[in-house]
């Protein structure tokens, strides 16, 4: 087992868009409505090139392994890296409560109790304006949520 690290830093109304989060699924039939199917297409092209961060965690592994910021054995290694994301853009979140130390702390804590028991990651806060931050940690080989997805550095032979 080991995990994962993403990170996506964007505007909020691209994270809104559903079409870029949400892998394409089962194809719509002939009698499915036009909006299914253009959601449809634009899932297909959007998803699996995209960096932004899907509704699902678990789903950071059906992105390519570009996408990938860092490969952990250890989640108390792992647990260090969204603590220095978190701080680097701490003094930019929008919400004074998101930026207290000892809460980022906590998160941070918890970050790595729960990949010691196998369990994902995802943290996001709103920067000033209308930017998003998201990190997340996923555990792989197998993935608790998704067994069925592969490792995308095995994937491509990494």
């Amino acid at each position: 087992m080991h995990h994962h690290g993403y990170a996506w830093l964007g505007e909020k109304a691209t994270f809104d868009k559903e079409s870029v989060r949400r892998p394409p699924g089962q194809a719509p039939t002939a009698t499915s409505e036009k909006e299914v199917h253009d959601r449809y297409r634009q899932a297909v092209a959007a998803f699996p090139a995209s960096d932004v961060p899907p509704i699902q965690t678990a789903h950071w592994l059906m992105k390519p392994h570009s996408t990938i910021r860092g490969t952990w054995e250890d989640p108390g290694e792992a647990g260090t890296w969204p603590g220095r994301q978190l701080a680097a853009f701490s003094p930019r979140f929008a919400s004074a409560q998101d930026r207290e130390a000892i809460r980022l702390a906590l998160l941070v804590e918890a970050a790595v109790e729960r990949l010691g028991h196998g369990g994902d990651v995802s943290l996001g806060h709103y920067l000033a304006g209308t930017i998003f931050h998201s990190v997340a940690l996923i555990t792989c080989s197998p993935n608790r949520a998704a067994p069925e997805l592969p490792c995308p550095a095995r994937r491509t032979g990494v």
